[in-house]
């Protein structure tokens, strides 16, 4: 496409495009912006080198040299870039970019910006949908490094699980490049490796005042005083030698055998015996089973052995995961449960509820004359024209819509009522009186960078703060409220009358 625009004239004609999404992913009612520091960065280092030209030339037979001489100049100095701040709620058809600049090197950002966009927008907003349903007091983190879509798609797939909410990940990687906090239990692998008591290499432990005594035998004293002595010698194995291992962050898989009647009892005396040597044991993941019963079971065991030894044992973090996702989760809240973190792989990384978020680039104005695109379907006809979107805050504080103006138009203001039109569907349409006004987009790139790019960490915290703003029904999982866009009354008229000018006329004889 570049080259034709190149042969035609027409790759310095000034455009103007929309990157954005025509229906929230999951059944929901919202999105999270995410990926603009990607695409900026994208943007920032766009170039094209002489393998890059030979390559291309090669494989579509170029031999215009002034077609390959302008690729080797290209960069993005002309362009400027408009965008949604990452970790904001976006809705469907608000542009998340508006790219601007010569029509031949916007056009060739195309792809790499819908996929730097839609997948990061996906698995935030999943990350964000699991967070909600996990609900306050309790957290989800990401396990799905495994599962994921390569290991690119394991990387992105931390970065903005974190950002749309996750606590953590087990990617060390990403935690290392990304600077996200790690999380992990040992695997079944390490239980099984263990066969007999006989596997304990040592049995001292050094106390917090810096005594090494006998941890073995604390641990067979607490196991004889409860009558745990039918347990598994290998499982027991393991969960003290990893205590041995880590004895400030023992957390114990204890699904391997028989939950209720080894692992929680073996995990029990490893963490009384922590606990008297003066360290804090972290908890237990439960991996299998009536997740609900195991979890109420293990809180109810640690209480009453604390109580019966009289020991100020704290609670212990209760971790759950084996192929959890939303519907999971909240069936486990609607039985009643004990658990502190859901460890969600496959179905947050890989989205598996709604695999892609169907972003598009569209084309929206040429050489200062809006364009539009018609569809037999009417929700994919395009909104034309260089546009400026606004949300309207109603005197309770929540959002009550968002509207698109044509960029001649005066920007609302609070307190002055504004008609704001339904793109699609004339009779609906409502007078507003919004009590706060916000701009949207923001302009993020003119040339260069036009300001800070916010660190992943701010993001985050963006993003739970507008994900709060927004009313409850808007959130919920079962048939939320539809959250409006619209068009001002000006702009409605406007893209109106040119779908009928652009229109094909029928002729029936």
């Amino acid at each position: 496409m570049a080259h034709a625009y190149f042969t035609a004239g027409k790759h310095d004609d000034p455009a103007v495009f929309d990157l954005f999404f025509r229906r929230n992913p999951f059944g929901g009612e919202f999105t999270v912006c995410a990926g603009i520091s990607e695409a900026l960065s994208f943007v920032e280092n766009y170039r094209w080198t002489e393998d890059d030209i030979d390559f291309v030339a090669e494989r579509m037979a170029l031999r215009n040299e002034a077609f390959k001489h302008w690729l080797s100049g290209l960069d993005c100095s002309r362009i400027r870039v408009y965008a949604i701040r990452e970790g904001d709620i976006v809705f469907p058809r608000v542009p998340v970019l508006r790219v601007e600049g010569p029509l031949g090197i916007c056009q060739l950002l195309e792809s790499t910006l819908l996929n730097l966009i839609g997948y990061a927008s996906l698995v935030a907003t999943n990350a964000a949908r699991l967070r909600l349903a996990a609900g306050e007091g309790r957290s989800i983190v990401e396990f799905g490094l495994r599962r994921a879509q390569g290991p690119d798609g394991a990387m992105s797939a931390a970065r903005y699980s974190y950002l749309g909410g996750a606590a953590g990940t087990s990617n060390v990687l990403a935690g290392q490049v990304f600077d996200i906090p790690t999380v992990g239990t040992q695997a079944h692998a390490y239980i099984s490796a263990f066969t007999g008591l006989e596997n304990i290499p040592r049995r001292n432990l050094v106390d917090i005042d810096g005594t090494e005594r006998d941890f073995v035998a604390t641990v067979f004293r607490f196991r004889d005083q409860f009558g745990f002595t039918s347990t598994h010698d290998g499982e027991l194995a393991a969960f003290i030698t990893y205590a041995l291992a880590f004895p400030g962050n023992f957390l114990a898989l204890v699904d391997t055998y028989d939950t209720v009647r080894s692992g929680l009892p073996n995990a029990l005396c490893v963490s009384l015996a922590l606990w008297e040597f003066g360290y804090r044991p972290t908890g237990i993941r439960l991996d299998s089973g009536d997740l609900s019963h195991l979890s109420r079971h293990a809180r109810s065991l640690f209480r009453s052995a604390a109580q019966k030894t009289g020991i100020d044992l704290p609670p212990i973090v209760i971790v759950a995961s084996n192929e959890l996702n939303e519907s999971t989760i909240r069936s486990l809240n609607e039985q009643g449960h004990e658990i502190d973190i859901f460890g969600v792989g496959t179905h947050l990384v890989t989205c598996a509820g709604d695999p892609s978020l169907g972003v598009v680039y569209k084309l929206v104005q040429i050489s200062g004359r809006p364009r539009i695109k018609i569809s037999e379907e009417p929700a994919k006809v395009t909104i034309p024209g260089r546009k400026n979107a606004y949300r309207l805050y109603g005197e309770e504080g929540y959002p009550l819509l968002d509207v698109m103006l044509g960029e001649r138009e005066d920007p609302p203001g609070p307190s002055q009522r504004i008609l704001c039109c339904h793109p699609y569907q004339r009779a609906r349409r409502s007078w507003v009186t919004p009590s706060q006004v916000e701009p949207i987009h923001h302009l993020m790139w003119d040339g260069r960078l036009a300001g800070p790019v916010p660190t992943l960490a701010e993001s985050r915290e963006f993003c739970r703060t507008q994900i709060n703003r927004l009313r409850g029904d808007h959130l919920r999982q079962l048939n939320p409220t539809p959250y409006k866009v619209s068009l001002s009354e000006p702009l409605f008229n406007f893209m109106h009358d040119l779908w009928e000018r652009e229109a094909a006329v029928g002729e029936l004889r």
